[in-house]
């Protein structure tokens, strides 16, 4: 409430610089919708939800809660109520600026396409958002769905049961597809027509809203991402109706509809029947580029279709390394931490599809009693079957040379008749004499010769079944290897280490991903570089084509160093030659709310306070900023161009900069142009440090100024904590401040000096 109280007399004072700075391109009924928006997200309230000043009535609910909903009303009766203040909104994060103004575009973009459905002849306040939507859909349309109305080409009236925003994808397709007219490459073209006119539209007006919000970018890509199988599944029915605590959230729009999929013409062939179907992909590539010119490339991430039950993955990639970003099981954050309980990964997709699945095909075919066993089993019977045949055909042949023989001598045969006919007293008995011509063994050796052919026949067809299903279970485990493949590809081989701090993650190449903003940052580099972000939606499991739905807004844009600062003093030539007074106060009246923010800030113990002062004595110009020049090359005069040339101007620097977040950290630069200075030095400890550490007096002079800048800080803070703070918090305010002052040292090339060294 004291914070409350505090702003509405800081209302008073500035309220007309304020609300005559946020109504560029806003009406009453987007303020009062924004307002709402904001409050209810826990992160961009968090991050300046302070900024929108309500000073109305507050009506609540029976349990005490904010009625944004009757709030809105009196918001857009009386715009007065509430200001915007969006000086201090620039300061924050870039990407949450631009996640508050994307929720806006789909907000007005879903009135506008409900309002076209519910009375298309009278859109009333949608009008013009509907016919600059309309205007983008016909670029795209194939001329087969245009229909003529009053004189104008006009889109056929059914595509407005396809524009629905609540739709799924597969009703979306069904609905074309029931388009009689229309051919399977008609229904693609429209339906890309359509993502065309969501997203162009949704950008187009998120960067409007932006820079009503104050927001500032030279590039800005602002884009809509769907993946999965386009049914209606959890991750649509959860999409944003649940907060980061997953409470039921009314005040965000409903947009399943509205996040385009990228699609494709599937043709499957059965029993020489060949069918066609618009799929979308399961997993999404989305190409960007990094700013360059030595700017930071900021990328924001804003989840929308989440599944509890299925970790969300996002993947960049850039010179081959992939920075991957998880989400995690309670909320619909990202963070490079993979932990994930208590349901699906892609990581756990990949390990069964390659442990489990691929495993045991490799097994069955090449394991010890794999196909390959039994194949080279088989063959070796075979082998030994066809030497048998080969030696028993030889035997056989054999017999076909060898000399019939007769004896005197009865055979056995003959000795048993014999026998039986003395016994049945036939009298007596005359044996014919034995011939040997051998053919039992003859007929043995063919009936052993057959058995052969057969068992040979048997281990042939043995060998045939067995290639048939090796080459099936090959052909089949390849398909799993290119799935895995494209898995391994689309997740990304080249994993970039991380290291973190509260929230921050650090990456070995000094990118960062901040958990509390959910915004990734690429180290600046001079040259602009490719990248790419891929969505991937986790499937039911590694063979299946159902994937649940998950729906990203992703945000590209340039970030100036320091951007965010709470206070960002640039003062640019204020001193005069190799002088270091300041000629006027450093801060104005324009500075209160940040200074109050600042002040506030101090009063947490449990937050951080440091001050770094630095003379960093000649500066040079990186295409983005003033930073030190490394090469210590002075001139010892100016040139030509002179001493107001803006290549000089913007080198005679000075910055104070106040970051506020994990912890309050205070920044004081100083730089100089390259002309040799004449500055006087009478100082015994600086004359010292300069002959020992070969300081020039370009680095000195530098170091003087933010030694002034430092002394006007304390004295204004002193004072202004007065003004905006009650007695006692000031009291606090002003003795942490100064004793964290006592403690500074002024950095100047490789040494630094207390301040006392400064003191004339």
């Amino acid at each position: 409430m004291a914070k409350h109280l505090l702003f509405s007399v800081l209302f008073s004072v500035i309220s007309l610089m304020s609300y005559s700075q946020v109504n560029e391109g806003l009406t009453p009924e987007e303020r009062a919708y924004l307002f709402h928006v904001v409050k209810k997200s826990p992160i961009l309230n968090q991050n300046f939800g302070r900024y929108f000043d309500y000073v109305g009535e507050e009506i609540t609910f029976y349990n005490g809660e904010l009625n944004y909903d009757s709030i809105e009303l009196l918001i857009i009766n009386a715009p007065e109520n509430l200001v915007i203040r969006k000086g201090e909104i620039a300061k924050s994060p870039k990407g949450l600026i631009a996640e508050a103004s994307n929720k806006m575009a789909l907000w007005e973009l879903n009135k506008t396409l409900l309002a076209k459905r519910d009375n298309p002849n009278n859109l009333k306040e949608y009008k013009n958002e509907y016919a600059t939507f309309e205007k983008l859909l016909m670029q795209k349309l194939p001329s087969i769905i245009l229909k003529m109305k009053d004189g104008e080409l006009k889109p056929h009236p059914k595509l407005q049961q396809v524009m629905n925003p609540s739709l799924a994808f597969d009703d979306k397709a069904a609905i074309l597809e029931s388009m009689r007219f229309l051919s399977i490459n008609g229904q693609l073209t429209t339906l890309k027509a359509i993502n065309f006119a969501m997203d162009t539209y949704v950008e187009n007006r998120t960067l409007e809203i932006y820079s009503a919000l104050g927001g500032v970018a030279d590039e800005f890509d602002n884009v809509l991402i769907a993946a999965g199988d386009g049914s209606s599944t959890t991750g649509m029915l959860e999409e944003r109706e649940k907060d980061e605590k997953g409470r039921w959230n009314k005040g965000l729009p409903k947009a399943v509809g509205l996040f385009p999929y990228e699609i494709y013409i599937d043709k499957k062939t059965e029993k020489k029947k060949t069918t066609e179907k618009i799929e979308p992909r399961r997993y999404t590539t989305t190409d960007f580029e990094t700013v360059g010119n030595n700017r930071h490339t900021n990328v924001h991430f804003d989840v929308w279709g989440y599944n509890s039950t299925k970790q969300t993955t996002v993947v960049l990639e850039k010179n081959g390394l992939s920075y991957h970003l998880f989400g995690s099981g309670e909320t619909r954050f990202l963070s490079p931490d993979s932990t994930f309980a208590g349901g699906a990964t892609f990581q756990s997709i990949i390990d069964d599809l390659e442990f489990n699945k691929i495993a045991k095909l490799n097994e069955k075919i090449y394991g010890k009693r794999g196909f390959d066993y039994w194949i080279e089993y088989n063959n070796k019977k075979k082998d030994q079957t066809e030497l048998k045949i080969e030696k028993k055909e030889k035997e056989y042949s054999d017999l076909g040379y060898s000399p019939i023989n007769t004896s005197s001598a009865p055979s056995r045969k003959v000795r048993r008749s014999k026998k039986k006919a003395i016994k049945a007293g036939s009298g007596t008995f005359n044996g014919t004499p034995t011939t040997k011509s051998n053919r039992s063994t003859r007929k043995k050796l063919q009936n052993s010769i057959v058995g052969l052919y057969a068992a040979f026949e048997g281990y042939i067809k043995n060998i045939k079944e067995l290639e048939i299903k090796k080459q099936e279970a090959v052909d089949l485990m390849a398909i799993y290897q290119r799935k895995l493949d494209d898995y391994k590809a689309v997740f990304g081989h080249n994993w970039v280490n991380f290291v973190e701090e509260n929230g921050m993650y650090i990456f070995d190449d000094s990118s960062t991903f901040d958990i509390m903003t959910q915004e990734f940052q690429f180290k600046p580099t001079a040259e602009k570089e490719a990248f790419e972000v891929r969505l991937i939606a986790i499937p039911n499991s590694c063979l299946s084509t159902s994937a649940d739905e998950v729906m990203m807004h992703v945000n590209v844009m340039d970030a100036l160093p320091n951007y965010n600062a709470r206070i960002n003093l640039e003062m640019n030539d204020v001193f005069a030659s190799d002088k270091y007074d300041l000629p006027s106060s450093l801060f104005t009246e324009k500075d209160s709310v940040a200074l109050t923010v600042f002040c506030e800030g101090l009063l947490d113990k449990k937050v951080d306070f440091s001050i770094i002062a630095r003379g960093q004595g000649i500066g040079e110009w990186n295409g983005s900023q003033t930073v030190k020049d490394y090469s210590h090359e002075e001139l010892n005069r100016y040139p030509a161009v002179g001493k107001m040339d803006s290549s000089f101007v913007r080198l005679r620097r000075s910055e104070l900069m106040v970051q506020m977040g994990r912890s309050i950290n205070v920044q004081i630069n100083s730089y100089t142009d390259p002309v040799a200075s004449s500055l006087k030095i009478t100082s015994e400890a600086l004359k010292s440090g300069a002959a020992k550490y070969g300081l020039s007096k370009n680095d000195l002079l530098s170091a003087y100024r933010t030694y002034t800048i430092l002394k006007s800080f304390k004295r204004e803070i002193n004072l202004l904590a007065g003004k905006y703070m009650s007695r006692e918090d000031a009291h606090h305010v002003i003795d942490r401040f100064n004793r964290a002052l006592e403690k500074v040292k002024i950095s100047v090339g490789k040494t630094s000096f207390k301040l006392s060294a400064f003191e004339d």
